[in-house]
């Protein structure tokens, strides 16, 4: 029994350790990529701001890369006048044909509501876009926006309410990320040519600097890749087999009838020639 005990204790320490930092650290979980000058970390690396002018924009990236995980990331919006600018938050491998699944905030006219940009990429194909507005301000307090990928199924969350879910159904050939370990990205740029009424609406860079904000970073329950060991560690593994319950089933609809805009397996004019084969299926 006490043998027992000690190796659940040494187990225990031996997990916290391995995962230690990755609980909203930005200054030890994450690395800058570009606009060095444009990242600001403070509250002793708890909070990271995001700058875009003129002449830059900016972008970090996870120093761990992930086979699998539940990433939790709370994110202010640029607030004002935000039209042409994006904030992203996202996973990818970044190599080759990648596969990515795509947080993207596109900017606004003021008093006008933001849009959520969703997308899948497996193998370096994409074109599974939804989009959505929200049900309140983005830019006045913090939400907390979520990946859950795992082998079942890639579900977004905004505030714990799930608003998409791709499942895996490689068992009909359907390709699914399953195969590529993926950082977790986030930058703020400007895509003036299509953000915003596709493209209608310029940036006013009389508002720049435009700043969005990033706390309370969560990797906890996830799968940490090692690239010399070509293996993942995982936290727990209960959430590996984790899909959308009943009541999840019913959220996901309440969002999906209310505040989805854009459904790329309702487009007619883009699929003439048919639907891709997973809309039919789920």
């Amino acid at each position: 029994m006490i043998y027992k005990m000690a190796l659940y204790l040494a187990l225990t320490l031996m997990f916290c350790f391995m995962f230690e930092g990755s609980n909203g650290d930005f200054s030890k979980e994450f690395d800058i990529t570009w606009g060095n000058d444009h990242v600001n970390i403070f509250n002793n690396g708890r909070s990271l701001t995001l700058s875009l002018d003129e002449a830059s924009g900016s972008g970090f990236r996870s120093k761990n890369q992930y086979m699998f995980g539940k990433i939790d990331m709370q994110i202010k919006l640029v607030p004002g006048n935000s039209a042409g600018t994006i904030a992203t938050f996202y996973m990818s491998s970044k190599e080759g044909n990648q596969d990515e699944i795509d947080f993207e905030f596109l900017g606004n006219l003021s008093g006008e509501p933001y849009t959520i940009h969703t997308n899948v990429y497996v193998q370096g194909e994409g074109n599974r876009e939804q989009q959505f507005h929200l049900w309140f301000d983005p830019t006045l307090d913090f939400h907390t926006y979520s990946i859950l990928w795992n082998p079942l199924t890639i579900v977004f969350y905004v505030d714990g309410t799930p608003i998409r879910e791709y499942k895996n159904l490689e068992s009909k050939g359907i390709p699914y990320p399953k195969s590529q370990p993926m950082w977790v990205y986030s930058s703020l740029w400007d895509a003036e040519d299509w953000a915003t009424r596709g493209g209608l609406v310029k940036t006013d860079w009389a508002q720049a600097p435009f700043i969005a904000s990033y706390t309370n970073y969560n990797a906890l329950q996830s799968c940490i890749w090692s690239p010399h060991s070509k293996s993942s560690s995982c936290s727990s593994t209960s959430w590996l087999n984790h899909g959308l319950d009943e009541i999840g089933q019913k959220r996901i609809k309440w969002v999906q009838n209310n505040f989805m805009i854009y459904d790329y397996c309702n487009d007619f004019r883009r699929f003439s020639q048919g639907f891709p084969p997973e809309c039919s299926m789920n």
